[in-house]
């Protein structure tokens, strides 16, 4: 049998140096899609889905871009699922998620010249190693951490939260919304845990009149005949049917001879719908949550009982809910006292904007809050949400892992100049990888000052040349189109998020170096079903 008739028909196999073109050509498009969204003056992308309605999303999240994208070949997907790097740069710590991506490309944009040059790709992964180590270590020699010094820690803090901002849609009120995000994650006291944190779009206004409220907001309207407002509220969180008039077996018809018969069966329904709230009354409510419809006659029987009944509350709503006031969600109501209700000082109905919303203060979960953005658009609102969980993502890590940098593409130079030097010190071909993962990382300020339309050429030697000082603390001034003082200017970024992204990019690319075939199976034919 000859051996190009291994596979079916259509399965198609690429070998060696076209593989290895073709994973590095894709992957290498995926960064330069993104790269233009890097940086303070990073441009915004508009990304419309294929569904109904053919919705619009702007936005120049790093990680939003390449979630939208449906991507063929088959190393991009390998960037974009590894992209997953981008993803799990994003779960993990929020921000960098466009530097992961920036940063492997480049990578394998030098990798594949020296792959040009004949040297192996096993040395160069050899190289690329040595290389992310020296990186690191260089961070760590520099790294502040103000941990002891309770209010150098939160400057830090608000340092890290505006220059996380800058680059986002909220960076003309950044100082604004770090002072929010910064609050909110002081009172998780180190837990990293953001469900306490609730973010409420509402149009109208500007985006400077968003603040943060104490306590938790639902999106919801306090009943007809109901108490407006509840001091040390009972709540009781429920997920249960309050509808009496349906017959709850799909396809049942119920056949009756008089008309008597069917008030007779209403009669039922509604007893045993009585029963069921004055068993939730007996619970010692003063408020009762549901997350289905709660019909009128249900409603008429809690008002009457002063209970104030909330319906539909959405499923994150009432889960969140749960959590902040310490209660479980229920749903049978049989043994109160297996029911964990819980607790809060005052519920009262409030405004925002045009809409009346429900606010619950004196929370058990004492550091639960809620922001409330407004915007001019559900578009302004979708993108300043996604910028400020980037921020809060950063700061809750930065509260456990308190190690700070300068930022500004400073850290970049730092490990390129150590790496530069290393490369220096080590013989054979492994040197040329280091020296190449050191060009690679001069690409993140490069892309920087490229995109705030400045002379990148003459920056980054002008950098190159004040890295050479001892102890510099230079990076590209973005604003002034020069070289700065990123300790003056107070320009700081997370520590934990530079180490990901120089670990996950320096995995992604020596995962794509180390492929020498690809082969795609035979699509699958589809039966003939006439």
């Amino acid at each position: 049998m000859p051996a190009d008739r291994l596979f079916k028909d259509e399965a198609t196999e690429e070998k060696g140096e076209r593989a290895r073109m073709s994973s590095f050509v894709g992957a290498m498009a995926i960064a330069d899609l993104v790269k233009t969204t890097l940086g303070p003056k990073g441009m915004d992308k508009i990304l419309q889905s294929s569904g109904r309605g053919r919705s619009i999303t702007v936005t120049n999240d790093g990680a939003t871009i390449l979630k939208s994208l449906h991507i063929d070949n088959p190393a991009a997907k390998v960037l974009v699922e590894f992209l997953d790097i981008s993803k799990v740069q994003d779960d993990e710590v929020g921000d960098g998620t466009t530097s992961v991506v920036v940063l492997c490309g480049e990578l394998l944009r030098e990798a594949e010249k020296l792959v040009n040059a004949k040297i192996h790709p096993m040395t160069i992964i050899a190289g690329f190693r040595m290389a992310a180590e020296c990186a690191l270590s260089a961070l760590l020699k520099r790294v502040m951490d103000n941990k002891e010094d309770s209010e150098k820690f939160k400057e830090d803090l608000m340092k890290i939260a505006m220059t996380t901002l800058s680059s986002k849609i909220l960076s003309q009120d950044k100082e604004h919304f770090a002072t929010l995000a910064v609050d909110a994650v002081m009172r998780l006291k180190g837990s990293t845990n953001l469900e306490s944190i609730q973010i409420i779009k509402k149009p109208g206004g500007s985006l400077k009149d968003s603040f943060l409220d104490e306590g938790f907001i639902l999106d919801k309207k306090i009943g007809i005949g109901q108490p407006k407002r509840i001091e040390n509220a009972n709540i009781l969180v429920a997920n249960t049917a309050m509808d009496t008039d349906k017959v709850k077996i799909y396809g049942a018809r119920v056949r009756v001879d008089s008309m008597a018969r069917v008030a007779q069966i209403e009669g039922a329904e509604k007893g045993k719908m009585k029963e069921k709230v004055e068993k939730i009354i007996g619970h010692g409510i003063n408020c009762f949550i549901n997350r289905q419809l709660i019909y009128n006659y249900p409603e008429e029987l809690f008002a009457d009982a002063g209970i104030l009944a909330i319906e539909h509350a959405d499923f994150e709503g009432i889960e969140r809910l749960a959590l902040v006031t310490g209660g479980e969600i229920a749903s049978t109501f049989d043994n109160p006292e297996s029911v964990k209700l819980g607790h809060c000082k005052l519920i009262e109905e409030i405004m925002i904007g045009e809409d009346k919303l429900i606010h619950f203060s004196g929370v058990e979960m004492g550091q639960a809050c809620t922001i409330v953005l407004r915007g001019a658009s559900f578009h302004v609102l979708d993108e300043a949400e996604r910028s400020l969980h980037d921020a809060l993502c950063v700061l809750s890590q930065t509260v456990v892992d308190s190690r700070v940098l300068l930022g500004g593409g400073w850290p970049e130079m730092v490990m390129a100049k150590e790496v530069d030097q290393l490369a220096r010190k080590t013989p054979g071909k492994r040197s040329h990888a280091i020296e190449a993962f050191s060009r690679a990382l001069q690409a993140i300020p490069t892309t920087i000052a490229d995109n705030a339309g400045l002379d990148s050429a003459e920056l980054i030697s002008q950098l190159r040349a004040e890295h050479h000082k001892e102890e510099s603390n230079a990076g590209i001034d973005v604003i002034t189109g020069a070289v700065g003082d990123m300790e003056k200017l107070g320009i700081s970024e997370a520590f934990k998020v530079k180490q990901n992204v120089l670990l996950s990019a320096t995995e992604a690319a020596e995962m794509i170096l180390r492929v020498d075939e690809i082969i795609t199976c035979a699509p699958r034919k589809r039966e003939d079903r006439m």
